[in-house]
């Protein structure tokens, strides 16, 4: 029996054409509240960044499951290790990229060029505040958007190997602690909850996504999925924009 499930924002909860909610999955999550099923997000997205919407949640994995908590209390603290933090911002300078940083509670940006600003438009956040990058250097950092092409994903990767990088998007990757990824901040926050693995249930559609929807009892990509990640999910909805959310949560019998 399904107790919880763990939902991906950009492309899920959130289509890219409309950047809103539909009305089944307002739908859904009012049938799975009267049913006493659990709602969470488990997100690339800093709390900073995840938008107002129509719909309540018991919980939050953020950052590919390095900064989760359940009300007030962290059940996953997993910060980038400070000295792949450096060498990453040397990177950056150095071949003159931008990148986000995305801390507990803040998100900065070193610059703003076009790809950023059509980057803004296509997923709808708001800017992040402008930050030199040696400001970053002593603070705690749980994620980095990379802006750069995926031709520069192996030259990174062997220069931080204690992080991963996650693409979920051509014109950028994610970049967090090897040991973040959905699923494990799905880990602590059903056993902080009592709940089983078998009890769980996760939509998602991107790159990232793979190990939560591998993690859960029943993982199910949206018809919008890259077909990796399709290939990666038990069942294949339909897409954000046709109610994807609320026709598998009915094909379950979940609600």
């Amino acid at each position: 029996m399904v107790k919880a499930v763990f939902f991906d924002i950009d492309g899920t909860l959130l289509s890219f054409h409309t950047h809103k909610v539909s009305p089944g999955t307002v739908e859904a999550f009012s049938r799975l509240h009267a049913k006493g099923i659990k709602t969470l997000i488990a997100s690339g997205r800093p709390a900073v960044l995840i938008p107002p919407m129509p719909i309540e949640f018991d919980g939050y994995v953020t950052v590919n499951g390095g900064y989760c908590y359940v009300g007030d209390t962290v059940v996953c603290n997993n910060p980038i290790p400070q000295e792949e933090s450096h060498r990453w911002l040397e990177y950056v300078e150095a071949n003159g990229l931008v990148t986000m940083a995305f801390l507990r509670h803040e998100m900065y940006i070193n610059r703003v060029d076009e790809a950023v600003l059509a980057l803004q438009a296509q997923l709808g956040f708001d800017m992040p505040g402008m930050k030199h990058l040696e400001e970053l250097r002593e603070r705690e950092v749980y994620q980095f958007i990379a802006m750069m092409p995926a031709s520069r994903d192996a030259e990174v990767q062997a220069l931080l190997p204690h992080c991963r990088l996650p693409r979920w998007h051509n014109a950028f990757s994610d970049l967090v602690n090897a040991t973040s990824n959905k699923a494990v901040g799905i880990q602590r926050v059903i056993e902080h909850l009592g709940l089983r693995r078998e009890e769980t249930m996760a939509f998602g559609d991107g790159a990232n996504d793979i190990e939560m929807l591998q993690y859960a009892g029943i993982g199910v990509a949206m018809g919008n999925a890259d077909p990796k990640v399709q290939a990666q999910s038990d069942y294949v909805t339909a897409s954000a924009d046709d109610e994807g959310i609320l026709k598998a949560l009915e094909h379950f019998g979940v609600i």
